[in-house]
């Protein structure tokens, strides 16, 4: 059921929430408040698809928030807010408000949400692309006990040396949660080896792709004894695939992983034929989901952007 709400108050936003789960029997058994926050360039379908699908598993109240387009400037633009609601079929397992916002309350989003949010459930924050530089210190952010980031998608190419300067107890990020079965497959494959004979590890990469550089920064921190090296081997932007090669070498040997193609990595362990490992790249809603089922601070990723302090960058 899609319910269009054209220059609404968040009053009215919440009776047609009332009304339209009754009239959808739609259960209430939301486990929390999802806040997306979107930009006025992003592929709203997109997320509202990616939402949906992560609501089969966590069942929430949505509510995505995009300041118009067509108001360039908000200071020049009435206030106006705009709203669809969805539940059933047309929001997965959710309840789902797009906002549609402009003029001065674009400023004051906390303000639009706060009478919409599920009492006594987790809120978390998720910003598809362009995200603040501090993510807690925005109004949404201090509201959230999580608060997730894609650098992938954010605008500078530094996004995630940003989010490493500013990290709180709580932030996470999809360029993270995009290596996680990577990061299993390597932690195996090293299991060959005896941490204390190992001398140097190699990561390579594309240009611009945070997944590299954040799995740079957790074998770092993993392997604090270890020089670690992050090579550009593609002067291509990454798509947050995986890490292209990672190289673990002794005095003796070297192991390596490494992306045969788009589906396929192997894991070259000396002295043994080459091991092929099924693993594509993550969509971004099961990395959404990932995220959503620990919603205490991630001390892993954490430790993954201290660890990039020790990353060595070779010039040029």
């Amino acid at each position: 059921m899609i319910i269009d709400l054209p220059n609404t108050t968040t009053s009215e936003i919440t009776r047609a929430l009332i009304e339209s789960r009754d009239a959808a029997a739609a259960a209430s058994g939301r486990v929390l408040t999802l806040l997306v926050v979107a930009g006025p360039q992003d592929d709203l379908e997109d997320i509202i698809a990616t939402t949906a699908t992560v609501s089969h598993e966590h069942p929430a109240r949505v509510l995505v928030m995009v300041e118009d387009p067509d108001c360039g400037n908000a200071d020049r633009c009435d206030p106006i807010l705009n709203a669809t609601v969805r539940v059933g079929e047309d929001a997965g397992a959710s309840e789902m408000v797009i906002m549609t916002i402009q003029g001065e309350i674009a400023r004051h989003l906390e303000h639009v949400v706060t009478p919409l949010l599920l009492p006594d459930t987790p809120i978390v924050t998720w910003w598809p692309s362009t995200a603040p530089q501090n993510p807690a210190e925005h109004p949404l952010g201090k509201i959230a006990q999580r608060r997730i980031t894609d650098s992938l998608h954010d605008g500078p190419m530094d996004a995630l040396y940003v989010r490493r300067h500013h990290y709180t107890p709580g932030d996470s990020d999809l360029a993270w949660s995009r290596i996680t079965p990577w990061r299993g497959i390597v932690a195996s494959a090293f299991d060959q080896f005896k941490a204390e004979d190992l001398q140097s590890v190699i990561v390579y990469g594309a240009t611009i792709d945070p997944s590299v550089d954040i799995a740079a920064g957790w074998l770092a921190a993993r392997l604090p004894q270890v020089r670690v090296t992050r090579v550009i081997d593609s002067p291509a932007e990454g798509d947050g695939f995986m890490v292209a090669n990672v190289e673990f070498s002794t005095t003796e040997d070297t192991l390596r992983v490494r992306v045969e193609d788009a589906h396929t990595i192997s894991v070259e362990v000396p002295g043994r034929p080459a091991a092929l490992v099924a693993l594509s790249r993550r969509p971004d809603a099961d990395c959404l989901a990932e995220e959503l089922r620990h919603l205490d601070p991630d001390g892993a990723y954490e430790a993954a952007l201290t660890g990039l302090n020790e990353v060595h960058f070779p010039e040029g």
